[in-house]
């Protein structure tokens, strides 16, 4: 799992475009992307500016991996970000499935740090997932946060795919929004649109080229 460099997920729309289940292949990678716009929930995390990422992955045959992600932010007083996770990855039939702990960290960033629980369920095209918090700097508390979002995915043409991403943020001291975002991929290259239901917020368009590659 890696988050996608668009954002439009856990650049998260993660992995290329969407999150995936599946950590079948034991071994080291990495991945790079960049992008115009890092947007994380249909928000932007560098003031609409440009990021470079990157991250590394450790997959085991059981289906458990680690992995750790950075990217520069321009967020609060913070301006780097690294990801720290762990989870487990299994099938069972037709449905892939993905649980684990992320924590968020800002180096620079005064009390920015949060962790989260997640799950995921993939199945064909379809990937639903849900996000709470487990921990925030802020002062948040288990359960205080959360984020579910469905994530549809559809080959329209040989090595193009076509995404649609709806996610619903809850916040237990208020402010919820929805997000929303559609976009094309190919060969790592990603066209990507998201807007949420905030009036004070703009569309946002975000071009990103990642690649993974083995250790």
């Amino acid at each position: 799992m890696k988050k996608t460099v668009l954002m439009l997920s856990a650049v998260a729309l993660a992995t290329g475009l969407f999150t995936t289940s599946s950590h079948a292949v034991e071994g080291l990678s990495a991945n790079a992307a960049v992008t115009n716009n890092y947007i994380w929930r249909g928000v932007t995390q560098t003031d609409d500016q440009a990021a470079v990422s990157g991250g590394i992955d450790f997959n085991a045959k059981s289906g458990f991996y680690v992995g750790a992600w950075a990217s520069n932010v321009k967020y609060g007083t913070a301006n780097s970000e690294l990801d720290l996770y762990a989870g487990y990855g299994f099938e069972v039939g037709e449905f892939a499935f993905d649980v684990g702990f992320l924590n968020y960290g800002y180096p620079a960033g005064d009390d920015l740090d949060f962790s989260e629980v997640y799950a995921s369920v993939n199945w064909e095209f379809l990937t639903v997932g849900y996000n709470v918090l487990a921990d925030s700097d802020a002062g948040g508390d288990f359960g205080d946060d959360d984020y579910i979002f469905v994530d549809m995915a559809f080959e329209v043409s040989e090595g193009l795919e076509l995404g649609f991403h709806y996610g619903s943020s809850s916040f237990d001291a208020g402010g919820d929004y929805s997000d929303y975002g559609v976009s094309l991929s190919k060969n790592g290259f990603t066209f990507a649109i998201s807007d949420t239901d905030n009036s004070g917020d703009d569309m946002k368009v975000a071009i990103s080229y990642s690649i993974d590659f083995d250790l």
